[in-house]
């Protein structure tokens, strides 16, 4: 083997570089080759504490996701068992009274209440009114009450936290409902009750549940703290004064007061009154008693802590006997039946003299609700919505009913009395 090549090789001939190659020439290459790679920016390496602080973090984020989703499975758990621990209240052998949900429903845990459905109503009246099962409120919505018929009584609830509605008497008794404000269909408080009494800010109900009188506190739907007393027959509770129970005696006549608060009983019913017609602000309770050999219905101040005894009596010429009537927030003014086929406005300023007595329109056909700013508005006996303004009346105005649009035939609105400025008893 030779180091020349043949001429037979189909290569292509090139420059041929000597092959000594001396010190400098070695040196001067290795010194190029380091200095391009200077020039050449190195790659950059991987941050490992960067890595590390990212990894921490999607970590964190994963085991917070995992905590809110375990916080959320035991407020519900929470939420059930609470549901399950304040059941229905009530006493075994008494099928006539419903607390928190009628006989024969199974308690389960309280659903979220959805949003009200409130439509626009037709009717922008100082109050709220009930016509059938529709709840047209005094800042003109209107929202449908699923369940609810026949309503004789409405009252607002302390602090807007919904209404309470009560039946007319039926055969089997009265059905007071709970509904609230945020929503919800309507709640069966009490069935079958032979009288129910509801008081001035919603927050007491007092009922008759066969041989017994029973009164009971008002929270969040729920009926808490019954007191029951045994009650001689055609006793039924009537009203509120603070804690205590207005009692009637329809068969008999008369009225007395049981202070459930103290553990008593109803006392001794007082023959000359027959009705109440409201509470003044210093605490009087307004009545109607008969007076005299010939039983005149007079209007006079009742002092509640004496067995509701007159403390001052006003005779007012033409007042009916029937009991139907209010007291204005500021307890100026009464607004009663009249024996001439129309309401009276009295005056109370002074009910020791013959109180003053104005003609006032359509006579009552049930209860009046006062408005805060001291005007009257009552149903009269053709379903025909009166307001009374004493102003006006004074003036020499008689009140109009007006006719609601939307009513069916025989349909009357229930006006929705409104809580006094401050709760009852406080």
């Amino acid at each position: 083997m030779s180091g020349t090549r043949p001429s037979g090789d189909n290569r292509t001939s090139s420059p041929e570089r000597p092959l000594p190659v001396g010190e400098d020439e070695l040196e001067r290459a290795l010194r190029e080759t380091l200095s391009r790679r200077v020039d050449t920016p190195a790659p950059r390496r991987a941050d490992p504490a960067g890595e590390v602080l990212r990894r921490a973090r999607r970590a964190g984020r994963r085991r917070a996701l995992t905590g809110l989703a375990l916080a959320g499975v035991a407020t519900v758990l929470v939420t059930t068992g609470m549901a399950q621990l304040s059941g229905p209240g009530g006493r075994d052998g008494t099928p006539t009274v419903v607390l928190g949900d009628p006989p024969g429903l199974s308690v389960s845990p309280l659903p979220t209440a959805p949003t009200p459905v409130y439509r626009p109503g037709p009717v922008r009246a100082e109050l709220d009114l009930l016509v059938g099962d529709k709840l047209d409120t005094s800042g003109g919505q209107r929202r449908e009450l699923t369940g609810v018929g026949g309503v004789e009584r409405a009252q607002r609830i302390h602090d807007g936290e919904g209404w309470l509605l009560t039946s007319t008497a039926t055969a089997a008794g009265r059905t007071l409902w709970w509904v609230s404000a945020d929503g919800g269909a309507p709640q069966v408080m009490l069935a079958v009750a032979d009288a129910v009494a509801v008081s001035a800010d919603g927050r007491q109900v007092a009922w008759r549940d066969g041989t017994d009188l029973v009164a009971a506190g008002v929270v969040a739907g729920q009926l808490i703290a019954p007191s029951r007393v045994a009650a001689p027959p055609g006793v039924v509770p009537v009203g509120f004064t603070g804690d205590d129970v207005l009692i009637s005696q329809p068969d008999r006549g008369g009225m007395s007061i049981w202070r459930r608060a103290m553990g008593g009983v109803p006392g001794t019913a007082n023959p000359d009154v027959r009705a109440v017609y409201g509470t003044r602000p210093d605490g009087r309770l307004v009545g109607l008693v008969t007076t005299g050999s010939a039983r005149q219905p007079c209007v006079a101040l009742l002092d509640a802590a004496r067995g509701l005894t007159p403390t001052r009596t006003g005779c007012v010429a033409g007042l009916a006997a029937d009991g139907l009537g209010g007291v204005s927030p500021d307890g100026r003014w009464l607004l009663a039946n009249g024996t001439g086929r129309t309401a009276l406005l009295i005056d109370l300023a002074d009910p020791a003299a013959s109180p003053a007595a104005h003609p006032a329109g359509p006579p009552l056909a049930g209860a009046v609700a006062w408005t805060r700013a001291g005007v009257a508005l009552h149903v009269d006996a053709a379903g025909g919505l009166v307001r009374v303004k004493p102003s006006r009346v004074l003036a020499g105005e008689r009140p109009t009913p007006s006719t609601l649009d939307g009513m069916a035939p025989g349909q009357r609105p229930v006006v929705v009395a409104d809580t006094p400025a401050l709760p009852d008893g406080a």
